[in-house]
């Protein structure tokens, strides 16, 4: 297995196989209608080799069905081939019932050896599906691919397909070529031969396909008569005709060779003649593939380290300079929490500013409602070198007005106009977006331009901190949330999805992408739109919000999730050193379950955007590598075939369903976070984020320190919580501040007693049900405002001294580091 290092991506050499698969029979087979007996086909999925599926032909009512049919695939030796095989029973008048699913590891099919397996698909009746299988090498296919160990960016090749204008003569009705490359980039074009000079389409003589080089990829023409300029319809005699159909293989074209001429059979009259040509594309990729940080914030941190360093020496009192790799790196986390969060990060940055302590910042990590608050401090870039009481004194202004204009009969009009231009700059317009549109009204006086590459300008001599944005990537319907979740992170240089280690430039979001390069540009969205997206609380379903509610997947578990069963049990033997997936199947549930899980996990007022993953492979040792961060619920993510480089959308939501916390982005290793500041704003259970990643990062092995709490803590919380492991430096220190009123009561300012005037200054309700603060109320009174920003800058300042110790460990323990770098090592030493 090749493991490498988190910094780029890197070139393997790989070679094309040749997959022959022979269906042979099934045995025992219980259909889905008791009263007749089953109507069965097999259906085959290579997705890294074909992009359609195959199937066999309807073995009618017969339990014992025999096939004996074969298919060929052309495979990559670089990928991760899972081939799936799916038992159908064909009804007539209804939609077929799906019986069972094998989802097959190719790489374990020895080399130019055939191997039959007979998969197991129910003990009790003693149900087998027999398959026979033999991969070969295809000669001469040697070539060196772009990976990063988890991703695999295929060979890109175009085919040109042209028209001769010569050959454009006049057909006796209106004529159009349709021409289709599944698996390309643009699936089909259409060519009209015959109608007003004047018309769009007569001008476009030539079409352009882009798709993988390693794909068994077939081009299909036709020839169809169009009934109508406007509306164009096949005929019936040619629509579903496959002798109408040229299928050209497009494995047996080289780009090194010239122009080839096609016939395609006309219904009438000559062929028409058509020229097609192969054409390599430029290897450079426009997604950046590597766990390492992008350039540009690399130029960032030498930038900001010389503020930081001069900062901490003030606040600390230190004698001497920091300098290089004695700078530690601190953190700013915060949670999600509405308007809530919103307003508390605003308070909780000026605090931090009050005690001296912003400078020495680095990164702000933001979910949810906390991220209103950031994308909206880095319009001004000197926003942390200015007071912030005139930012506070924004965000009041606009939490503090009447928003029943945001919902006026205008503000509807201009929803309607936004959202149609969204759509006309490539953007899939959906709830999302018009709930982004919402909160520019009830955030801005004013339609916002500013973008979240614009934020560069308040980085640009690391006058402030690096803002982190966080998001997860879910499926849109059919699967819950509680088995499919993926963290993306937003800055104003890169947005990217962590786990696959794949970015692109933060001005190509909404943009198209394929195979790792970028094919339609679109307009970059205004920042409004990423608000919406980043802190969407309506886009939860049925089954989140059951789990939100309970803290429970029981029901899911028992009674919708698709059975998956491992069928390897010492029968189907790895036989080869490529990484192996366990053979396992998968039985649907029936009828009534699986539309009561449509209904379930339908996410009806989600939005998708384009995947910028779409064309890219799973490397064949992907899940064996370290930087592959999974859920430890995700059963996904054992089956490639159904993870997100093959899916044509991306459908990213609030990051706060599972986890309400914005810690992952500042857990990369290329980060180097010493100490993060944790700001939780969670009415109800201020501890439970904290606890939630403790527990996902000790799953996943990441840094991050034990968080053990009495139950007598959980019950009373304190104003500032710290969690470190003092025996491991790679674990940063935490200082979890939750939303509590506790001193705050008694005391205005650490150290000074209320009079009994004041008391009721103190009494800030952020607990129950009736609290000012609830989730969905965006309107707060003045005094309620203001009271939440003195109980969160007092919470802050009353804790100063413990952010200094945890900061002068962090000096201590970079220093000790440094010089232990700096010592020469003896000759024991480097042989351990």
């Amino acid at each position: 297995m090749n493991t490498i290092s988190p910094s780029t991506f890197y070139k393997e050499e790989a070679s094309n196989y040749e997959l022959t698969v022979r269906v042979i029979k099934a045995q025992n087979i219980h259909g889905g209608d008791v009263v007749t007996k089953p109507d069965c086909y097999v259906c085959l999925w290579l997705p890294t080799s074909l992009a359609d599926k195959k199937r066999t032909k309807t073995i009618w009512n017969n339990p014992n069905p025999v096939w004996d049919e074969i298919f060929h695939f052309r495979l990559h030796s670089q990928v991760k081939n899972i081939l799936d095989l799916s038992i159908h029973d064909e009804d007539v008048g209804t939609s077929d019932d799906h019986l069972f699913t094998v989802s097959y590891d190719v790489g374990n099919v020895p080399l130019n050896e055939k191997v039959v397996e007979n998969f197991s698909l129910d003990k009790e009746f003693q149900t087998e599906l027999q398959v026979e299988l033999n991969l070969v090498v295809i000669p001469e296919t040697q070539k060196k691919v772009t990976t990063n160990g988890v991703l695999v960016c295929p060979e890109m090749v175009t085919l040109q397909v042209e028209v001769p204008k010569k050959r454009k003569e006049p057909f006796k009705k209106k004529t159009e070529l349709a021409l289709s490359v599944q698996g390309s980039f643009e699936d089909s074009h259409r060519i009209l031969l015959q109608s007003d000079s004047s018309s769009e389409l007569d001008s476009h003589d030539t079409a352009v396909f882009h798709f993988s080089r390693d794909l068994g990829t077939e081009m299909t023409a036709s020839l169809c008569r169009v009934y109508s300029p406007f509306d164009v319809t096949f005929s019936n005699d040619t629509e579903n005709d496959s002798s109408n159909q040229t299928i050209v293989p497009l494995n047996l074209i080289s780009p090194m060779e010239n122009e080839i001429s096609v016939q395609i059979p006309a219904m009438e009259g000559k062929p028409l003649d058509v020229q097609i040509k192969l054409n390599e594309c430029p290897e450079e990729l426009d997604v950046r593939l590597g766990f390492d940080l992008c350039d540009k914030e690399k130029i960032f941190l030498q930038k900001r380290q010389r503020l930081v360093a001069d900062a901490l020496k003030k606040v600390l009192g230190l004698e001497e300079d920091l300098v290089g790799e004695e700078i530690p790196v601190v953190a700013v986390m915060a949670t999600g929490g509405g308007a809530r969060a919103m307003a508390s990060l605003s308070s909780h940055l000026c605090g931090l500013q009050n005690i001296g302590l912003l400078d020495c910042v680095t990164y702000i990590a933001s979910a949810s409602g906390s991220t209103w608050t950031t994308s909206k401090l880095y319009e001004d870039p000197n926003w942390s070198q200015n007071n912030m009481s005139e930012a506070i004194n924004n965000v009041k202004k606009h939490m503090t007005k009447n928003k029943l204009n945001t919902f006026s009969m205008s503000r509807l009009k201009y929803y309607r106009k936004e959202l149609k231009q969204a759509a006309k700059d490539g953007q899939k317009s959906s709830f999302t977006d018009l709930w982004g549109l919402i909160l520019e009204s009830m955030l801005y006086n004013k339609k916002n331009e500013f973008k979240l590459s614009d934020q560069q300008a308040a980085l640009d001599n690391g006058q402030n901190p690096l803002p982190i944005y966080l998001a997860i990537n879910v499926k849109q319907d059919k699967i819950s949330t509680l088995d499919f979740k993926e963290w993306c992170e937003f800055t104003p240089y890169e947005v990217g999805l962590l786990k696959y280690g794949a970015f692109i430039r933060t001005e190509d979001f909404w943009s198209e992408f394929y195979m790792g390069r970028l094919m339609k540009k679109h307009p970059e969205p205004r920042i409004c739109f990423l608000q919406g997206l980043w802190g969407n609380v309506f886009s939860l379903n049925l089954v989140d919000t059951w789990y939100l509610t309970t803290q429970t997947d029981t029901f899911w578990d028992t009674w919708i999730k698709d059975k998956i069963k491992d069928i390897d049990e010492g029968s189907i033997r790895v036989r080869r050193e490529s990484a192996h997936t366990k053979t396992s199947l998968i039985t649907p549930d029936g009828t009534l379950s699986g539309i009561l899980k449509g209904v379930l996990t339908n996410r009806p007022i989600d939005g998708e955007q384009h995947n910028f993953l779409r064309g890219l492979y799973l490397h064949k040792d992907y899940y064996q590598q370290p930087q592959f961060t999974p859920w430890k619920d995700s059963n996904l993510d054992i089956f490639p075939n159904l993870l997100t480089p093959l899916a044509d959308n991306l459908c990213l939501v609030d990051a706060g369903y599972f986890i309400n916390a914005s810690f992952p982005p500042l857990l990369r290793q290329a980060r180097k976070v010493d100490v993060i500041i944790s700001f939780d704003y969670t009415l109800d259970t201020p501890l439970q984020s904290v606890e939630q990643t403790c527990q996902y990062c000790t799953t996943q092995g990441i840094g991050f320190p034990k968080v053990s709490l009495s139950e007598e803590e959980r019950k009373t919380h304190k104003e500032c919580y710290v969690f470190n492991d003092k025996d491991n430096d790679n674990c940063p220190t935490v200082l979890h501040f939750p939303l509590v009123n506790d001193t705050f009561q008694k005391f205005k300012e650490p150290g000074v007693l209320r009079s009994p005037e004041e008391m009721s200054d103190g009494d800030v309700d952020v607990t129950g049900a009736f609290s000012p603060y609830f989730l969905t109320n965006f309107t707060y009174s003045e005094r309620d405002f203001d009271r939440l920003m003195k109980l969160t800058q007092y919470n802050l300042a009353n804790n100063r001294e413990l952010i200094l110790d945890a900061l002068r460990t962090a000096v201590q323990r970079r220093k000790a580091r440094s010089r232990s770098c700096d010592v020469p090592q003896t000759q024991e030493q480097k042989k351990t």
